[in-house]
């Protein structure tokens, strides 16, 4: 089985109404502003079908405004009721709501969501190693047996919509400081893996996964290579950012350098275990 762990759906009024979205949240304002790709639920199954992929996973952003949050949230779990067995969904919340976000989050996990995030840090202005509002979120989570995703970014290299200041130490704060929660650190945790060659940091992270989202636009192929080898292919799972990237373009990067029994947990087998799937 293939899995796509890290896809975005939005509402398909989001593209129509750009500017009004965008002046209700900053995280869209930030990202679909003045540009961005959009997808809707069919055109993410068209592009499963086409890559090979049997099962994604559709994420949030880390929305800022709790009605803009509710109706994209409404979007992916729509789209987990119409493709049952092809897609899982994570709810976006804003950790500083308090009881809002943990009102919204459960009203999600009831309805079937799986995980919480994406979550931007920097976009939401909020800082999970620190923030005392973030505790009863996490809390939450821990208690519900969900992963939690937080977008970081490198501390090096070129700027693109959506990078800041959430770096690998950042991260590994978060992990540090809440290890009971399970933790899903995307674009290869803005290189976090690389540091799990210190003792000390492959233990705090025993309980934290790296996605390869936007691979190819970050990493030579290599990086699958080198990742693996250094927090663990039980560790990394495959992703691709859809509609930012096809998901066969990043397999492919994966395939090229990893041997075929570590590309088959990268690409699925990870994620099957992960979500507990049923591997047909």
């Amino acid at each position: 089985m293939i899995v796509d762990f890290h896809t975005h759906l939005l509402p398909a009024s989001f593209n129509e109404r750009r500017s009004e979205i965008a002046a209700r949240d900053a995280t869209f304002a930030a990202l679909f502003g003045t540009g961005g790709s959009m997808a809707i639920a069919e055109d993410l199954i068209a592009a499963m079908d086409e890559s090979g992929v049997d099962f994604s996973v559709v994420l949030g952003f880390g929305w800022c405004d709790r009605d803009v949050a509710r109706e994209a949230n409404d979007c992916l779990l729509d789209a987990v009721a119409r493709y049952p067995g092809r897609i899982a969904a994570f709810c976006s919340v804003h950790p500083g709501w308090g009881d809002d976000a943990l009102r919204e989050a459960e009203r999600c996990v009831d309805a079937g969501a799986v995980g919480i995030g994406e979550l931007h840090p920097a976009l939401q202005g909020i800082d999970l190693a620190t923030d005392d509002f973030v505790e009863p979120l996490v809390r939450f989570a821990v208690e519900r047996g969900l992963l939690i995703n937080v977008h970081g970014s490198e501390p090096v290299g070129h700027v693109y919509p959506g990078k800041g200041p959430t770096t690998p130490e950042r991260l590994l704060a978060v992990a540090e400081r809440f290890p009971d929660a399970r933790w899903v650190f995307p674009h290869w945790g803005g290189g976090l893996p690389f540091y799990a060659l210190m003792p000390e940091v492959r233990a705090a992270l025993a309980n934290t996964w790296f996605d390869s989202a936007v691979s190819p636009f970050l990493y030579d192929a290599e990086v699958f290579d080198v990742a693996t080898r250094a927090v663990g292919a039980e560790r990394v799972l495959f992703g691709s950012d859809y509609p930012l990237l096809r998901a066969s373009r990043v397999a492919d990067q994966a395939r090229s350098t990893l041997d075929a029994a570590t590309a088959q947990a990268v690409l699925g087998g990870n994620a099957v275990r992960l979500l507990g799937l049923a591997d047909d």
